[in-house]
């Protein structure tokens, strides 16, 4: 809830939008969840006023859920008279409109607000929000606000649930037509840039975000998004730049303050690395004073933002860079008991599973549970890096243990199944059949037990 209503703070005191009706309707229903029900009216009021300043012509339609929200919070008020006067503005304006429903009305219009409802509502109601945009955009393709609505949603879905190169090459599209309908929102040329450097025409990608940071729209949305192109770039140093000046204005961002602590952590990689992973004196130290910074804002996201699973994988690898393993198994423990686990995109999941895995083989020697995790990030059947690097770890860790006892059959096994994820067939039937032979030895061995 403290990030819901954060973002939403920043998005009415930050993004240059024509579209923020919706974002005060939002507001309005946090407000009343904390039981603040005279802030909640507040905020209708001023849904309703940007109504009338931006949609004068057509104040009666776009009125209808902001009114539909006066009569549900009023009623919950337990202020019945005025609750049942906004109902009868919804009726009057259905029945204006000769609508079948009296308090129901299908338009675009209805199908955009909830999309931009549900779309600041969290991942799993990112596919709900497209489908609504996508139906308001049947009726009328050349919308500006259904564009927008559209092609953020599609950037969040390709990041999320959707990838390949033709997911990929869709968002482009819509991006590049919304853009066509918006050309001076940066917000837009920000996510492009970012879409263009995943499918790696990052100089041109480059090209949208300098445009962008030149043009005072949405500004602090631009620097994020440009802070976040050039982290990926590997720019940590002006990624952090950018960061810092955003978190001026937004100092409780959770992704202001997460992403921050990827860069430290970026650094601190970027310093073992340089020092063949060994770092010893002044290197050391250099090394534990990035990675404590790098926790203090990934503590702070966390504590802004429980629900972002992947950032106790990254608090984790930084505690682990300071010798804290004990923190480091807790935040595993918290990542992998969360209900949420299953319902998450599978590269992710890949991820939390592979560095837990390696957090178990190398910092607390536990090579069956390096192995459990190992092969839950392989059978977790989608193409990335982190089931690359899991397939790599098994398949080293295995031969490791067969060179100790060459009879081990779950080994072999494990061996079978790694060739063949590989496409090896040949050599996954040779440690398959090893295994099996291993089996029949020792089961005809038990035949002669007294």
């Amino acid at each position: 809830m403290p990030d819901l209503e954060n973002r939403i703070f920043d998005e009415i005191e930050f993004l240059d939008t024509k579209y923020n009706v919706g974002i005060h309707n939002l507001l309005a229903y946090v407000k009343h969840l904390k039981g603040q029900n005279e802030e909640a009216l507040k905020s209708l009021r001023e849904a309703e006023d940007l109504i009338q300043e931006e949609h004068g012509d057509q104040s009666g339609m776009r009125s209808l859920v902001t009114w539909g929200n006066y009569a549900w919070l009023y009623y919950h008020m337990g202020r019945l008279a005025e609750a049942q006067t906004y109902l009868d503005k919804v009726e009057n304006t259905c029945k204006k409109f000769a609508n079948p429903s009296s308090y129901r009305i299908d338009c675009p219009q209805m199908d955009c607000e909830e999309g931009w409802a549900l779309l600041k509502c969290g991942g799993k109601n990112y596919k709900r929000a497209k489908a609504c945009f996508e139906k308001a955009l049947e009726v009328d393709p050349e919308n500006p606000e259904f564009s927008t609505g559209y092609a953020i949603t599609a950037y969040r879905l390709d990041g999320l649930y959707e990838s390949g190169k033709d997911s990929a090459e869709f968002c482009l599209n819509i991006l590049k037509q919304t853009i066509r309908l918006n050309p001076e929102d940066a917000y837009i040329k920000a996510l492009l840039a970012l879409k263009l450097q995943d499918v790696g025409q990052e100089a041109e990608g480059e090209k949208y975000i300098e445009e962008a940071l030149t043009n005072t729209s949405s500004q602090t949305y631009v620097l994020r998004y440009a802070a976040k192109f050039y982290r990926k770039k590997g720019s940590l140093d002006k990624a952090l730049q950018l960061f810092k000046k955003a978190l001026k204005a937004t100092p409780s961002s959770a992704f202001v303050h997460h992403q921050i602590g990827l860069c430290y952590r970026g650094q601190v990689i970027q310093m073992k690395k340089a020092a063949n992973w060994q770092p010893r004196g002044q290197d050391r130290k250099n090394v534990e004073r990035i990675a404590r910074l790098a926790i203090s804002h990934l503590e702070f996201a966390l504590k802004e933002k429980p629900t972002l699973e992947i950032g106790y994988v990254h608090l984790a690898d930084m505690y682990t860079a300071v010798g804290n393993h004990r923190k480091a198994e807790d935040s595993y423990q918290k990542v992998l008991g969360m209900k949420v686990l299953d319902e998450l995109d599978k590269e992710k999941l890949q991820k939390i599973h592979f560095y837990y895995g390696q957090f178990q083989e190398f910092q607390r020697k536990s090579e069956v549970r390096a192995i459990i995790h190992y092969l839950k990030a392989v059978k977790t059947e989608k193409a990335s890096f982190a089931r690359e690097k899991s397939i790599s770890s098994l398949e080293k860790l295995a031969l490791k243990k067969l060179k100790r006892n060459a009879l081990d059959i779950e080994t072999l096994s494990i061996l079978g199944f790694i060739h063949k994820v590989k496409g090896e067939m040949n050599k996954a039937l040779e440690y398959y059949e090893q295994a099996l032979r291993l089996v029949a030895d020792f089961e005809n061995s038990l035949e002669y037990v007294p």
